[in-house]
């Protein structure tokens, strides 16, 4: 994919390229929000641009494909580029943005590193975006088709039939198309990007996982975020969208689902993480699956566990399902045994089983560790991070 000139440049200089590349994304993004302020205001979370995540997930994301260029010249790195370009589909991005990024991620280059950057050196990292760029952009085509979106317009009305709350601080919202059409497909565990305008008029985006599946409407649950930086959305969620609202939601989508066979498959979640399994639980329920289905699911206490009856009802109809619960803090008599953070050890799992991982990153890591400790390969298991992806190529 690369060439061999190129390539010689890039191994070279990815050292120091990658060693300042926290430097170059800071400097790339404030000449992107100072030329295009409405990008910011519009498109990018304003929450993840103030601490710093979504510039470690853009660092990341190119340092990773730089390196898998280098180490398998012969194989895309079509993981990492799927998910990356199912969050990209979810926000409408355009070809002509890549364009947009481009400038303004040279021209940080150029700053940060200065005469290192030579026209030689210019041209290999040159290469190297374009190669990611067009690959995303032609992934995201496809998914446009798919979606039925022309040029990117994933976005339609939306009328809020009913908000159901599940725990003090989560909320179910179930949404159907404003203009009477149909619902569009999804797949367990995809899922939605909501548009809701703020006090100041930015129009900021954020992606939810679908919780069920209703058939004639769309089901997605939100958190209310009170750590800092405050979720501006999932607060003007829960504050100010009643039944009869109206929202701008995106088509499904994500790459983190289901698969189909009857191979055994775990379902291991923490906090929220539970949405997109709650929903594959479903799935699996509705379609009379015989599979062997463990899920695993961790919370801070009893009362913070949103679907917990759920949880226990679409397992107890599984032919050959079990549910294990840890709780941190429980509230009552709880099982020692479940109490703390997540065992695998004590979980007993098929050698062939398939997993899928949702919650917060320290979970994410702990439980991947542990099922790589059991020998469950790494390419069975998948996981879905809410938020920028610290993640990217690592898996």
């Amino acid at each position: 994919m690369l060439s061999e000139k190129s390539a010689e440049t890039i191994r070279a200089t990815l050292p120091a390229v990658g060693g300042a590349i926290g430097d170059i994304t800071a400097v790339f993004y404030d000449r992107l929000f100072d030329a295009h302020p409405e990008l910011l205001r519009d498109l990018f979370n304003r929450g993840n641009q103030a601490n710093g995540t979504q510039r470690q997930a853009l660092a990341g994301s190119i340092a990773a494909f730089a390196t898998a260029l280098l180490e398998h010249p012969d194989v895309r790195p079509d993981a990492m580029l799927d998910r990356i370009a199912h969050k990209h589909a979810s926000l409408g991005v355009t070809r002509e943005q890549y364009q947009v990024v481009h400038t303004h991620l040279f021209a940080a280059i150029v700053q940060v590193l200065g005469e290192a950057v030579t026209e030689e050196v210019a041209a290999a990292w040159d290469e190297v975006y374009w190669l990611m760029a067009n690959a995303l952009i032609a992934i995201e085509a496809r998914l446009y088709e798919q979606a039925g979106a022309r040029d990117g317009d994933t976005w339609r009305p939306y009328r809020v039939v009913s908000r159901t709350p599940e725990t003090d601080d989560v909320m179910t919202f179930r949404v159907e198309p404003a203009d009477g059409s149909a619902v569009p497909a999804s797949r367990p565990g995809q899922y939605v990007s909501v548009q809701v305008e703020l006090a100041d008029g930015a129009r900021q985006i954020r992606q939810y996982s679908l919780s069920g599946n209703p058939g004639d409407a769309l089901q997605f649950t939100v958190r209310k975020v009170t750590d800092e930086p405050r979720g501006e959305v999932s607060h003007h969620l829960h504050e100010h969208v009643r039944e009869g609202g109206l929202l701008r939601v995106s088509a499904p989508f994500g790459d983190v689902t289901l698969d189909e066979d009857d191979t055994p498959v775990l379902l291991a979640s923490a906090g929220i993480g539970c949405t997109p399994m709650i929903s594959m639980l479903g799935h699996l329920v509705n379609t009379g699956s015989q599979r062997r289905v463990v899920a695993v699911h961790a919370d801070r206490t009893q009362s913070s566990h949103a679907f917990r009856a759920d949880l226990e009802e679409l397992v107890a109809k599984l032919p050959d399902g079990t549910a294990h619960v840890w709780y941190e803090q429980p509230e009552g008599p709880w099982p020692a045994e479940r109490t703390g953070l997540v065992d695998l050890t004590t979980v007993p799992l098929p050698a062939d089983t398939t997993a899928y991982l949702c919650g917060p990153l320290p979970f994410l890591r702990a439980v991947r560790t542990q099922l790589l400790e059991l020998g469950v390969p790494a390419a069975r298991i998948h996981y879905e991070v809410f938020g920028p992806d610290l993640w990217l190529g690592r898996n």
